[in-house]
């Protein structure tokens, strides 16, 4: 029996705490196909910055299912997963165009990657560094891949040299 792609849909699991890992790997043992998105973040651990990956959606993974098998009680009950998001009765269905797009803004691991092009009076986000979570806004790009941005440190416009990679376009 051939199954048509048609049939197949992304649905979104809830996750018990700490368990992202062990569920996408006893996901994977079980064959079904699961997307768990992260983003690196900058943390403060005893007056040191360090970078560590960390959930896009915390508490949440995607996970590819044939609905016509309904394999989504094996999910249910999947070691390190809580339920699958439902509404009713039956787990509900993702937007594939959702899924696919934000799989294209990822690499092959589900790290976000960053934007491919920033321009002068963009605003921006600090990901790392210890300026992680300023808002601050483009001013000048050079070739070498370093943007100057404008932050607001108390009270005045201070201009720092960022890496494209630590921005993130809000």
């Amino acid at each position: 029996m051939t199954i048509s792609s048609s049939n197949i849909g992304w649905f979104l699991a809830q996750i018990k705490p700490n368990c992202a890992k062990i569920a996408e790997k006893n996901l994977r043992r079980q064959g079904i196909t699961s997307f768990l998105p992260t983003e690196e973040k900058t943390v403060e651990r005893r007056g040191k910055f360090s970078s560590v990956a960390q959930l896009l959606f915390p508490g949440y993974i995607f996970v590819s299912l044939d609905v016509a098998q309904g394999r989504w009680r094996t999910v249910n009950s999947t070691y390190g997963i809580t339920k699958l998001v439902s509404f009713g009765s039956k787990p509900s269905q993702v937007p594939s165009e959702l899924i696919s797009e934000l799989m294209m803004r990822c690499d092959d691991t589900g790290q976000l990657l960053p934007p491919k092009k920033l321009n002068p009076g963009d605003k921006v986000r600090m990901m790392t560094g210890p300026f992680s979570g300023f808002l601050a806004e483009v001013e000048a790009m050079t070739a070498e891949r370093r943007v100057w941005i404008l932050m607001d440190i108390m009270g005045g416009q201070t201009r720092v040299a960022a890496n494209a990679e630590q921005l993130q376009a809000v």
